[in-house]
Order: C-alpha cells, then sequence, then structure tokens
C-alpha cells in the first residue's frame, strides 16, 4: 500500500547514523541523500529522515522484521545507538498472538518498532 515514508527528524546526521545501525538488521541500507533527506532501503528508497525546524510531531513507524532474533538485534542496536526503551521484544497478545515486537524511542523522540508476525508470509520483500 505505501511505497516509501518520510520522517521529520531535527539533526540529520545524528538521525542518518542512528537508522543505519537499527536498519541494517531489518535487511535496509543507506541509500542516497537528497539535500535535506537521506533514504534508506534494500534497492529503492522505502523510508527516509527529512530534516525539519523544531518542533516535529512524534510519529510512530513499524518496520517489519523477517525473524524474532531480526526484531532482537533492532533493539540492541537501537539501545547502543544511545535510543531509550519503549518496550523490549517480546509477544504482544494485545495485538495478535503471533505479533512480536519491540518498541524504542529514536533521537527525535518517534516511537519506532520492529515487527514479526510468526507465520507471516515475507516472500513479497
Amino acid at each position: 500500500m505505501i511505497d516509501h515514508f518520510n520522517l521529520p527528524v531535527l539533526d540529520l546526521s545524528r538521525s542518518r547514523g542512528f537508522y543505519e545501525r537499527v536498519l541494517a538488521p531489518l535487511g535496509s541500507r543507506f541509500l542516497a541523500e537528497d539535500g535535506q533527506a537521506v533514504g534508506f532501503g534494500s534497492a529503492t528508497w522505502q523510508f527516509g529522515i527529512v530534516a525539519t525546524p523544531s518542533p516535529i510531531p512524534k510519529l510512530h513507524v513499524a518496520f517489519r522484521a523477517r525473524s524474532r532474533s531480526a526484531v532482537d538485534a533492532f533493539y540492541n542496536e537501537a539501545l547502543a545507538a544511545g535510543a531509550k526503551s519503549n518496550g523490549s521484544p517480546g509477544v504482544r497478545h494485545q495485538y495478535d498472538p503471533q505479533y512480536y515486537a519491540a518498541f524504542v524511542l529514536d533521537p527525535d523522540g518517534h516511537n519506532v518498532e520492529a515487527v514479526f508476525r510468526d507465520g507471516a508470509d515475507l516472500s513479497g520483500e
């Protein structure tokens, strides 16, 4: 449904370093910089960050992971990169019995999630 998404950030360089680390376990990498925007993905720009003047709205974005171990790696990388925990890795029965996720607050306070749904068909990625 969504081709790509751009998240507002205050410090482009700081956020680029953060997202380069936390998206790697999920199979995404830095692809391009276009003025005040930086794009990540596996082959095309799927997620971006855009320098935005303060104040910025706090948003929630969830990235699909290929396994529980990828969720765990995302969470560990995020904490190592300075994120604050907003929910350690685990099953979220309130969403779905197969919903395994972790949540962190990025350098701008955005709620960033990695989620793996056991049994999900990920062949389309």
